[in-house]
Order: structure tokens, then C-alpha cells, then sequence
């Protein structure tokens, strides 16, 4: 089907589509889940190592891992007393890594 004749999505389809966008950008609209984000794209982390990597205090730490968990956008592993996060939606990675290549300096 060439992009002439290539059949538009639903406005059900869009709306759908649209939903999900939007929740995954309101995700991306808070620095502390950013940054959370940002780093866990770089590979799995404990909690006590995103503390001290970015500085984000404990409880607001814990309310951003709370809302992220909830929104499935990352899942866990436990190994003894750590929680180990890592991202969990493809579709997200792929917009972290955008980002991160927009707005981000070369290391």
C-alpha cells in the first residue's frame, strides 16, 4: 500500500493513541521522574544508588519510584534488602533516548 492509499487510523485509534502519548509525556513533565528516567535508561540502578547519583531526597525519591511504578513504566527486581528499578516500556526508552540525544552534551 503505498502512503497515498495507506488507510488512516480510527479517530478511536487516534484518541487511544493520543491518550497514551499524553500519559507518557505528563510522566516525562515532572525533573525528578526525568531524571530517575534519564538514568535507569542508562541500565538497572538501586534505590540507594539513584539517591546518590541525583541527589533527590529520600521521600521525594520514594513518591517519583511510587507514580513511575504505578504508571508501569518501570518494573523491579528485589535481591536481599535492595530494590533494583529499571524501565519497563519500550516506547518510553525510545523517547528517553530522543531526548537524551536532543538535549544532552556530549560526554
Amino acid at each position: 500500500m503505498s502512503a497515498k492509499t495507506k488507510a488512516s487510523p480510527s479517530p478511536d485509534a487516534m484518541r487511544e493513541a493520543a491518550h497514551h502519548a499524553v500519559s507518557a509525556l505528563k510522566l516525562l513533565g515532572n525533573e525528578d521522574r526525568l531524571l530517575l528516567l534519564c538514568l535507569l535508561s542508562q541500565g538497572e540502578c538501586c534505590v540507594s544508588d539513584m539517591e546518590a547519583q541525583l541527589g533527590i531526597a529520600q521521600p521525594t525519591l520514594s513518591q517519583q519510584l511510587a507514580v513511575l511504578r504505578r504508571e508501569n513504566a518501570v518494573s523491579t527486581r528485589r535481591e536481599g534488602k535492595n530494590i533494583f528499578y529499571q524501565v519497563a516500556d519500550a516506547r518510553l526508552l525510545a523517547l528517553l533516548q530522543t531526548l537524551y540525544a536532543q538535549y544532552c552534551p556530549a560526554a
